[in-house]
C-alpha cells in the first residue's frame, strides 16, 4: 500500500513538472525564420516544449521577464571538440595527450560542456574524440548528470595513415603498442572505410566525420593535399548513409573536398582553399559549408613549430575570401567553430566573423540556429522558435540585428525547458540541480 502511494505521488509530481507553464518575456524575439524581430517577445513553455509564440500570458504561469533583451533559438555549433582542451603550447599539448589520465580528461570535458552551454549553445555536433570520451560526455549530459549542450558525436574521425586524423602521426614508430588501424580511425581501403563506419556506429556514433585532406595542426602533412581516394570516400559516405548517419568531411584543399562532395558528403568543414568548381558542386548538391572562422583567435595565441605556423598563416589568410565567394555563389553555410582550437565558451565569436565576411546579422543568426538544425537533421525539434519545438531558448541584451556582438553576452539559457542561466533573475537558474 505504501509503495503504491509513493508511486502515485511520484507520478503526480512528474505530471506536474511536465505540465508546468513558464512564460519567457523580452522586448524582442527573433524566431530564425525571417529577417525581422517580433515585438514584444513572448514564449509560453510547457514542460520541455514551446506551447505558443506571442499571444496572451496564461493564468498561473511562472513569468520570467528579461526586459530589454531579444529571445532567440538556442545556438547550434556544428563543429566542436568538447573532450579536447585549448592549449597555446603546441608541443606541451601533444605531451599532455599522452600523460593526462583518461578520467581526468573526462572530468575536464564536463567543464568544456558547461562553458559551451552557458554561452548559449544548447546543441553541438562534436566531430572527433578519443577513448570514447565524447560518447561518455553525451550520455552523462543526456542523463542529467552534468550540464551541457545536446551532443551529436562522431567517436573517431576517419582518415588515412599519416594523415590529419591519424593520432599517432608525428611520433616515432614503435612508441605505441600497435600501429593504428580502423578501430582507431585509420583507414587505407574502401573495405576498411566501411568497417570503420560500422565500428563507430556500433559504439554510439551519431555522425561520421572523415579527413579528406591534410590539416593545419597535424605535423606530417600538407594542409591542402587529398588524403583519401574517391573509392574510399564513396564507401565511407555510402555506408554511413545506408546506416542513416550524416557525414562531415574535414577538407581544406579543393581536390579532396571535391572527392568528398562527389561521394555525397553532407558538409565540408573549413573549406579554406575551395575553388569555384567545388563551390558550384556544393551549391548544386546542397552540401553545407562549415567555415570555422573562430579558429583564428586560438591560432593567434598559439606557439607552433615552423611547419605548423606556416600552414596556420596560410589558412587564416584565405578564410575570409573563400567565405565571401561561397556566399556570392549561394552555398548553404552553417555555423561551426572548431572549439578546442580556441578556448571553449567563446563560440559566439563566429557570428561576428561571419558578418565581417558579408553575412547580414539575420543570416549569421540563422546559420547558427535554423540552418545548422537542418544540417544536423534536427529541424523538426530545434532551430527555430515555433509551437511544438523543444524549448531551447537564449536571450541577449539589446537587438542582435543592430549589433551582432551582443551574442557574446548571453544572459539567459534554457535547454529542453530547464533554465540553466538567468543573469536577470539568478535565483531561477536550475543548473545547480543538474
Amino acid at each position: 500500500m505504501r509503495k503504491a502511494l509513493l508511486a502515485s505521488i511520484f507520478f503526480c509530481s512528474l505530471l506536474h513538472a511536465q505540465s508546468a507553464v513558464t512564460v519567457i518575456k523580452a522586448a524582442r524575439l527573433f524566431d530564425a525564420k525571417s529577417d525581422q524581430v517580433l515585438q514584444p517577445g513572448i514564449l509560453v513553455v510547457t514542460g520541455k516544449q514551446i506551447q505558443s509564440v506571442g499571444g496572451q500570458i496564461p493564468p498561473n504561469a511562472t513569468v520570467i521577464d528579461l526586459g530589454d533583451a531579444t529571445l532567440l533559438p538556442g545556438f547550434i555549433d556544428s563543429h566542436t571538440h568538447l573532450t579536447m582542451a585549448f592549449n597555446p603550447d603546441y608541443n606541451g599539448a601533444r605531451l599532455l595527450e599522452l600523460s593526462r589520465p583518461v578520467p581526468e580528461q573526462a572530468i575536464r570535458a564536463t567543464e568544456n560542456a558547461r562553458k559551451t552551454l552557458m554561452a548559449g549553445f544548447t546543441t553541438v555536433r562534436d566531430v572527433g574524440s578519443s577513448n570514447f570520451l565524447d560518447i561518455g560526455l553525451r550520455n552523462a549530459i543526456n542523463a542529467g548528470v552534468v550540464p551541457g549542450p545536446r551532443m551529436l558525436v562522431a567517436v573517431h574521425a576517419l582518415g588515412s595513415t599519416g594523415g590529419h586524423c591519424d593520432d599517432s602521426a608525428g611520433y616515432r614508430f614503435g612508441l605505441f603498442q600497435h600501429e593504428t588501424g580502423p578501430e582507431d580511425g585509420v583507414i587505407n581501403s574502401a573495405d576498411q572505410a566501411r568497417f570503420a563506419v560500422r565500428f563507430n556506429i556500433k559504439y554510439g556514433a551519431d555522425v561520421i566525420k572523415t579527413c579528406a585532406t591534410g590539416g593545419v595542426l597535424s605535423p606530417t602533412d600538407d594542409v591542402d593535399v587529398p588524403q583519401l581516394s574517391q573509392a574510399e570516400l564513396d564507401a565511407l559516405v555510402g555506408e554511413a548513409h545506408a546506416l542513416r548517419r550524416k557525414t562531415a568531411a574535414h577538407a581544406h584543399g579543393a581536390e579532396g573536398a571535391k572527392r568528398a562532395i562527389r561521394a555525397g558528403i553532407d558538409s565540408i568543414e573549413h573549406g579554406t582553399f575551395l575553388d569555384d568548381e567545388a563551390l558550384r558542386m556544393m551549391r548544386e548538391r546542397g552540401t553545407y559549408l562549415v567555415p570555422t572562422l573562430a579558429t583564428r583567435s586560438g591560432l593567434a595565441e598559439s606557439k607552433f613549430p615552423p611547419l605548423v605556423q606556416q600552414k596556420a598563416d596560410l589558412a587564416v589568410k584565405n578564410q575570409d575570401t573563400m567565405v565571401r565567394r561561397a556566399l556570392a555563389m549561394g552555398v548553404k553555410i552553417a555555423l561551426g567553430t572548431d572549439a578546442a582550437v580556441y578556448p571553449h565558451g567563446n563560440n559566439a565569436l563566429e557570428f561576428v566573423l561571419m558578418t565581417n565576411d558579408g553575412m547580414t546579422p539575420a543570416q549569421a543568426l540563422r546559420s547558427g540556429t535554423s540552418v545548422a538544425a537542418d544540417l544536423l537533421g534536427l529541424s523538426a525539434r530545434i532551430g527555430t522558435l515555433e509551437t511544438g519545438k523543444e524549448a531551447d531558448i537564449v536571450a541577449v541584451p539589446g537587438n542582435p540585428l543592430n549589433d551582432i556582438k551582443v551574442t557574446q553576452s548571453v544572459l539567459f539559457v534554457m535547454k529542453g525547458g530547464v533554465v540553466y542561466r538567468n543573469d536577470r533573475t539568478p535565483q531561477l537558474a536550475a543548473s545547480s540541480s543538474h
